[in-house]
């Protein structure tokens, strides 16, 4: 695979390029000290971000909610992100894919947490070499981690994803692949990374956004196309579902295990991965 390649600078578009490994950040800078920021992973095929008018448009978004400056827009990010996949190849053969990160800090502020008054943003993206993931996966629910139903930082792809690594952790502890986290409200929310969507009464269902899930860029395509409604899920709608997946921009993967018990039966389309990869391509190339 190609080398990750990465770019650091300001929301002007002015900055420098190099490594994942040789690019630095201040050690002020609110993002590393107090996870005070913003993200959007996109996906990377046939030489051109795919999406990205929704991520960008959903990263302003997440921005003004937070009290963030406005992050880079269009015109700005589109020339870096054409130069990172001319400069790495990564994303531009056949069957190569890539996944780019665009990060947006608050910046650089005194001790403490009280927001600056003046902020003077970080921004930088990362591409790397990925293969879109379709298999199968072996999921537990989090027996402490959970999603705030009523949160702001429930709505955006914040820094702070420290409750979803701790059930990450326990879920690979467990033997198991990924953790589903709970809702504060009631039911099943999201995976650690991952939207949750479950087969029922003859289509997929996703939790509704006042569980606290991520307003996540696929699932509203699907949402937008009518092959998603929303609906809340809890364990056992999931164990006796006839199919589940967790859906990302970066792939979509069958839940084959709730902790040590298969899922009850196969969707009548079937839900292996082919299956979850034709529905994942269907809702990225789809038009509204």
């Amino acid at each position: 695979m190609s080398a990750p390649i990465a770019w650091l600078g300001d929301g002007s578009g002015q900055g420098r390029w190099g490594t994942p490994q040789t690019l630095t950040l201040p050690i002020s800078d609110r993002g590393l000290q107090l996870a005070d920021g913003l993200f959007e992973t996109l996906l990377v095929e046939a030489g051109h971000a795919w999406l990205l008018e929704e991520h960008l448009g959903r990263w302003q978004s997440s921005a003004a909610l937070l009290g963030l400056p406005p992050p880079p827009g269009a015109a700005t990010v589109q020339p870096l992100i054409a130069a990172a996949i001319e400069r790495s190849g990564i994303g531009t053969a056949l069957g190569s894919s890539g996944a780019l990160r665009l990060n947006w800090s608050r910046g650089s502020g005194a001790r403490g947490i009280d927001p600056p008054s003046n902020c003077s943003p970080s921004f930088w993206l990362q591409l790397s070499a990925i293969k879109p993931c379709f298999e199968p996966v072996r999921v537990i629910v989090s027996a402490t981690e959970t999603r705030s139903a009523t949160s702001l930082l429930s709505r955006c792809k914040s820094f702070a994803y420290g409750a979803s690594i701790q059930a990450r952790r326990q879920a690979l502890e467990a033997g198991a692949d990924d953790a589903l986290l709970a809702s504060s409200a009631g039911g099943l929310c999201c995976g650690t990374s991952a939207n949750l969507l479950v087969w029922r009464g003859g289509s997929w269902i996703t939790p509704p956004l006042s569980s606290g899930c991520l307003p996540g860029v696929m699932r509203q395509r699907g949402l937008d196309r009518g092959l998603i409604t929303e609906a809340p899920v809890n364990e056992d709608d999931l164990q006796n579902s006839a199919g589940a997946l967790l859906l990302n921009s970066l792939g979509c993967r069958p839940i084959s295990h709730l902790g040590a018990r298969p899922i009850a039966n196969p969707a009548p389309s079937g839900c292996g991965s082919q299956e979850a990869e034709t529905f994942w391509r269907q809702l990225l190339q789809a038009s509204p």
